[in-house]
């Protein structure tokens, strides 16, 4: 599943004006029940699917963008759609601004590791600088879509693997690390793990010929991906987390290398 396949043409409106959270809501279950992969479900089981959601936790997260999503149990396929609100609309986002644009998905209850692919790779999308302003700027329904899936980023799926490489991130700022973790999280296929990187200074700092070197406590962020990619998505994907970076040369508090992969067996869950 990408979103090429589950953006759902019926599922989108440009241009709508909303006064309020809730009547978002209603309106995007009225969009994602038109989607005949929805059929057996009822727009009440939908809306109390969103609202729930929303009630751990409000899915605007800043930037004049909303991802609202559910998981239900009688649901067969992922249904995405896009509304765009050139006015905006107040949605408990996490900076307080209105939101101007709102993709939502509606998934199947088992299908946790694809949603989350999803997730990623929508935020990833409407990471790009000025991405925002060109849909909500969109006439039509139609415009909003190509304009949309012309900036899509996740559509890389490994097909007709040719080997894999191993990368190592170390990454010590903790935003950054959220930003680059979903990177890895919207590419298909990618199998990857987070590990606990302490500074060597946190250790050395205990033994008593280096004890008076630091003044302070020596620790502080710093997170280890680990991760298996296609060799054929490779460039991609270090070109994906430069975009959040910036050039890497310039960095001391990310690093990157990439190995090739002579053997690798068995599997990991994400």
């Amino acid at each position: 599943m990408n979103l090429f396949t589950a953006l759902s043409a019926e599922c989108i409106a440009a241009g709508v004006s909303l006064p309020d959270k809730p009547s978002a809501l209603r309106q995007i279950t009225k969009l994602a029940k038109a989607s005949s992969i929805l059929e057996s479900v009822s727009e009440a089981e939908i809306l109390a699917g969103l609202e729930h959601r929303e009630s751990l936790g409000s899915t605007g997260f800043g930037g004049g963008i909303a991802i609202p999503h559910c998981r239900l149990e009688n649901v067969p396929d992922f249904v995405v759609g896009l509304v765009s609100i050139p006015n905006g609309v107040d949605f408990d986002a996490m900076d307080g601004e209105k939101v101007r644009f709102i993709v939502f998905i509606i998934g199947p209850e088992r299908e946790s590791k694809e949603h989350i692919r999803l997730l990623s790779g929508i935020s990833q999308t409407l990471s790009i600088p000025g991405v925002v302003d060109e849909l909500t700027a969109a006439p039509t329904s139609e415009a909003l879509r190509e304009s949309f899936l012309r900036h899509v980023q996740d559509e890389l799926e490994a097909v007709g693997e040719n080997g894999r490489n191993l990368f190592h991130v170390i990454v010590q700022d903790e935003d950054l690390f959220h930003k680059i973790l979903q990177v890895f999280g919207s590419i298909e296929s990618t199998r990857a793990v987070i590990l606990n990187a302490e500074n060597t200074g946190v250790y050395l700092s205990k033994i008593p010929l280096f004890a008076d070197i630091w003044s302070d406590n020596p620790k502080r962020f710093s997170q280890l991906i680990v991760a298996l990619v296609s060799k054929r998505i490779t460039n991609e994907t270090i070109r994906r987390i430069e975009r959040i970076t910036g050039p890497l040369k310039a960095r001391s508090d990310v690093m990157i290398t990439v190995q090739d992969v002579f053997y690798c067996a068995g599997a990991i869950d994400n």
